[in-house]
């Protein structure tokens, strides 16, 4: 038997992420769940006591401090210590990218359990939740924020050594280049880059050569050169805008990369290019195109 207090919730199944259900829990010794299914994520947290977790065939036993994932579909059972029962908080979600929050957080079906040291703050997201338990707009906004608020504090308990097989090494590579194609236009450096997913910039180089062959910096350089290019291509632009355009602040600078890239000068590809390079019917577009990165050209030197 347990004793506890849990709220369930009507959603949208198409949300990007959403919240099924939370809950706290203060468990009687001996006192299980399953072996079952759960249609939806599952994360439990153990705040104080003991138990054990089973999944895919293995067993975890746990403590305060530890937590674990319920895979969607996947037969799990749970079960509280004969003499120091644990009690835990819950939260259940899904939506359209819950896999893929839960495969950044490093967790899975084989790697199932994590360690956090942010009990009190699990504790007052899950209370929070479940205090704001209606239906209004208010309400619904405020959970999915706690949720969001929920993954988070666990991330940031979750080593780099528990992430760090194949599939999360080929996330963090992959979050790295959707990081340099929204930001190469500005003056980011590969230190950048590794803070935004989280590892430092010697295990940023291992994943690239790893997985890609080259380095971060390659990467980097590699495309804000092709990027460059296009616009080479499509406009009439100074090559001095097309260098603040694509990050390089110093013209000298990008002048080189794109040497070493393409092994000619800006100026000598654009002029080695076909005059009947640009399409008729695509004239307009280019202007416009033209026209919005001269006025983000004027903006970084406007001195106000």
């Amino acid at each position: 038997m347990e004793k506890a207090y849990k709220l369930l919730f009507n959603t949208e199944e198409s949300d990007d992420l959403y919240v099924y259900c939370c809950g706290l829990s203060q468990t009687l010794p001996g006192h299980s769940f399953g072996p079952a299914l759960k249609p939806h994520y599952m994360i439990h947290y153990c705040l104080s006591g003991k138990g054990k977790f089973s999944i895919g065939g293995k067993n975890y036993p746990l403590k305060a401090g530890y937590g674990f994932l319920i895979v969607p579909e996947e037969l799990a059972y749970y079960v509280s210590d004969e003499k120091d029962p644990w009690t835990y908080a819950w939260i259940g979600f899904g939506g359209k990218k819950a896999g893929d929050v839960v495969s950044q957080l490093g967790l899975s079906l084989q790697q199932p359990v994590f360690k956090s040291d942010a009990s009190n703050d699990i504790y007052d997201i899950v209370k929070d939740m479940m205090d704001h338990n209606t239906f209004s707009v208010e309400d619904v906004l405020r959970r999915n924020g706690l949720l969001s608020m929920f993954l988070s504090v666990i991330a940031s308990g979750i080593s780099v050594t528990a992430r760090s097989d194949s599939g999360s090494a080929n996330n963090y590579v992959t979050r790295a280049q959707a990081y340099v194609r929204s930001n190469y236009c500005n003056p980011i450096k590969v230190t950048d880059i590794a803070n935004y997913v989280c590892i430092n910039r010697s295990y940023l180089y291992t994943l690239f050569e790893k997985t890609l062959g080259i380095s971060p910096q390659q990467y980097l350089t590699s495309y804000r050169i092709a990027k460059a290019t296009e616009l080479l291509q499509l406009t009439q632009l100074p090559i001095e805008s097309i260098a603040i355009s694509c990050g390089y602040s110093d013209p000298l600078v990008f002048s080189k990369a794109f040497r070493q890239e393409k092994k000619m000068s800006p100026s000598v590809y654009r002029k080695s290019l076909p005059k009947s390079d640009t399409p008729a019917g695509n004239k307009e577009n280019l202007k416009q195109v033209e026209k919005l990165i001269e006025e983000r050209h004027l903006e970084s030197n406007d001195p106000n």
